[in-house]
């Protein structure tokens, strides 16, 4: 592995950081007090050629690595966490099985439009019964005739007041268990379909809605590849989900860090800058050597993908790491920044509470170790 990066994706850095310093970070103070997404950043992106980079330029992708993936989203996330997950949903998730398994025509009705920022994309899995465990799902889709009525709900969807359409899991046949999950692209405007928007503490100005199908029919060319196909499109995505969630979290914990670091240097007790008393030092020095180690394995998992190797191990190393380096990093931010954490507009108190998702979003810590013991050679684990 080569520890520098190359010359285009050095260019590449720079573009993204610029885009997010002058064309995202004016957005987002605004975008957190109202918990609205600024959507006119998806036209914006598509435009510029930055969404779905990783995606065939026949599509109108960039046909990138997710090591330039990696690139884009931590630079992203340094300004915004919550801006950057509604981004990666559209790059990745909510658009990849339509990529590598939907029919020409959904590609050129929905995937197309989605990589130039036209269409805004969702992906709803997860349930009142089913999160870690996909099986959980209860949400159905039956066959008749020429279409599929589906009927469930789903929760915590990300892009989900501001989707398009949706890509949705759903049972086409229980008794078969995981054989029977399947994947469908349902449009906003399918009769049927309601969603409602959810409030969090956390990541406010990212988009998050809870749906409901009741009855809601969509057409069999709607079907993404195959009937019973659908859990194994969704574990295609777990390396390369976790390895861009690592990424984001790398970026944002260099935020905070650079944060608590600037106001360190600057902010006087005792005749000098709380920086210099060794137990501050300390802490800051921890926090920097966390994250560039976080900011290596997450490089590491996206260079053994464009290289083809095996991932699994370290994706999920990755994802695991740098979630809670960004939990700690924003604890020790909350103490170096004292009581001027506490105000509800200081960048230190949405870096506290934004920095908990991380350990439970696209695997929680628990499920990641789980992985990381099973791929160490555990294989009963109870």
């Amino acid at each position: 592995m080569d520890f520098e990066f190359s010359e285009e994706q050095k260019m590449f850095r720079e573009a993204i950081r610029n885009f997010a310093r002058t064309e995202i970070a004016p957005l987002v103070d605004e975008a957190e007090k109202n918990e609205a997404f600024p959507v006119q950043l998806f036209p914006r992106m598509g435009e510029l050629g930055y969404m779905c980079i990783s995606y065939p330029a026949e599509y109108g992708g960039a046909g990138m690595g997710e090591m330039e993936e990696c690139i884009e989203w931590e630079e992203i996330s340094q300004v915004s966490a919550a801006i950057n997950g509604c981004l990666m949903v559209q790059s990745g998730i909510a658009t990849s099985a339509i990529m590598k398994h939907g029919n020409e025509a959904l590609k050129q009705k929905y995937l197309v439009p989605a990589i130039k920022g036209g269409k805004i994309a969702a992906f709803g899995l997860t349930e009142p019964n089913a999160g870690s465990d996909v099986t959980g799902i209860e949400s159905t889709a039956r066959r008749e005739g020429n279409k599929y009525i589906i009927n469930g709900s789903k929760l915590y969807t990300t892009n989900g007041m501001i989707c398009d359409f949706v890509l949705i899991a759903a049972y086409t046949d229980k008794s078969q268990g995981h054989r029977g999950i399947s994947i469908f692209l349902l449009d906003k405007d399918t009769p049927g379909f309601s969603r409602n928007k959810v409030h969090k503490f956390c990541y406010r100005a990212s988009d998050t809605g809870e749906f409901a199908f009741d009855n809601c029919a969509v057409p069999e060319e709607n079907l993404i590849g195959e009937e019973g196909r659908g859990f194994y499109y969704l574990m295609e995505t777990l390396d390369l989900g976790r390895i861009s969630h690592a990424a984001s979290r790398v970026g944002v914990a260099q935020a905070a860090f650079e944060a608590a670091l600037d106001y360190a240097q600057q902010r006087i007790q005792f005749g000098r800058p709380i920086a210099t008393f060794q137990a501050n030092a300390f802490k800051l020095a921890r926090m920097a050597l966390e994250i560039e180690s976080a900011r290596w394995l997450t490089y590491r998992a996206a260079w053994l993908h464009d290289q083809g190797k095996p991932c699994t191990k370290e994706a999920s190393m990755a994802k695991l790491l740098a979630s809670e380096v960004y939990q700690r990093v924003a604890v020790e931010a909350v103490q170096l920044y004292g009581g001027a954490a506490v105000y509800e507009d200081s960048v230190i108190n949405r870096h506290y509470r934004d920095s908990y998702l991380g350990r439970i979003t696209e695997g929680t810590s628990e499920i990641q170790e789980l992985i990381i013991a099973r791929q160490i050679g555990i294989r009963d684990i109870r």
